[in-house]
């Protein structure tokens, strides 16, 4: 186990260094320019030159890179070229946003894609299995920007009884901390349902089938000509089993769910990384971007790494490399 964690460990680690030597140099070619904002007759040529020479932009490309490895070694973001603050502050600003939100998309996606498999599977080629098969495939394929929008549009305009956007409330001044909880509550309803909906349909799906795979196994036929309760046949045994593929689909969809926070964030108005991440790339603040996309690759990575160890301690005949069981 010790040897497996230390292999995953330097290749995440080489990973983690490829992804932002690639994302460095993507950023460098793509139009724009960071110093477009200073092109204009309130600043004159000889400003904007000793502008960019303090960001460091003046100097080679090869040169930027290597002090921006350097810097980001010593665990220095720099400083934002949008807001002029230190990213590290920026990030810490919204970091726990976008995990306030992504952690409350994993869970509804958990617990309604696990709950509406296994249901799925116990009433097969039921009406209910239709329906539930036919929505999931639906909800699946709608665009999350589409979903997002139709949702605001019923419960906040027509409805009014979710916020649109915001974390919070303008006036929450003279909240409770009760009240306040659950202002920031109806806040999140809409961009985590947004964020989960689609992972909890493709669960769903996988976790229909992997029960069904598990209810043919002869594990469960003994445990029926044993005489246990269909109940217990069901949920102990073939649930056991079949919800270890879900342990991988977790993993997964942490991409996904990063992914999905950028859109829905800006949909609405979450001040969370995805948010930050698109002002600042309209804005060509390199360091931002690059503080970002670090730290969004260090959690994916990370998950990926914790979800191998998770299956291979949860499924004792997962053989790490080595020869050793988990």
């Amino acid at each position: 186990m010790r040897g497996f964690l230390a292999r995953r460990l330097i290749q995440s680690l080489a990973l983690l260094f490829i992804v932002l030597t690639i994302t460095f140099f993507l950023l460098r070619l793509a139009p724009g320019d960071p110093m477009s904002r200073y092109y204009n007759p309130d600043f004159s040529p000889e400003t904007v030159r000793s502008i960019k020479e303090s960001l460091g932009l003046d100097n080679p490309l090869a040169e930027q890179y290597f002090r921006w490895i350097a810097s980001f070694a010593r665990g220095d973001f720099g400083v934002s070229l949008r807001y002029q603050r230190p990213v590290r502050d920026l990030l810490a600003e919204a970091i726990p946003n976008t995990l306030r939100l992504t952690v409350a998309a994993l869970a509804l996606h958990l617990v309604l894609g696990i709950f509406l498999g296994v249901l799925s599977a116990a009433k097969r080629n039921s009406p209910f299995d239709r329906v539930n098969t036919i929505a999931a495939l639906f909800v699946y394929s709608i665009p999350s920007f589409w979903l997002a929008l139709m949702l605001i549009l019923v419960f906040s305009l027509k409805l009014g009884i979710l916020p649109s956007s915001h974390m919070q409330s303008l006036d929450t001044e003279g909240f409770s901390a009760l009240s306040l909880a659950l202002d920031r509550a109806r806040h999140l309803a809409l961009p985590a349902f947004v964020l989960g909906v689609a992972s909890a349909a493709s669960t769903a799906r996988y976790m229909r089938g992997s029960m069904l795979d598990a209810l043919r196994e002869d594990y469960i036929r003994t445990a029926r000509a044993k005489g246990l309760p269909e109940s217990r046949v069901f949920l102990k045994h073939a649930f056991k089993n079949a919800a270890l593929p879900v342990v991988t689909i977790v993993g997964l969809s942490l991409p996904f769910l990063f992914g999905g926070a950028v859109v829905v964030e800006t949909i609405f108005s979450w001040p969370g990384m995805g948010r930050l991440a698109v002002d600042a790339i309209y804005a060509r603040d390199y360091p931002t971007v690059l503080a970002i996309n670090f730290v969004v690759a260090a959690i994916v990575i990370l998950g990926n790494l914790l979800t191998d160890v998770a299956y291979g301690l949860l499924d004792p005949r997962i053989v790490f490399a080595g020869g050793k069981k988990g």
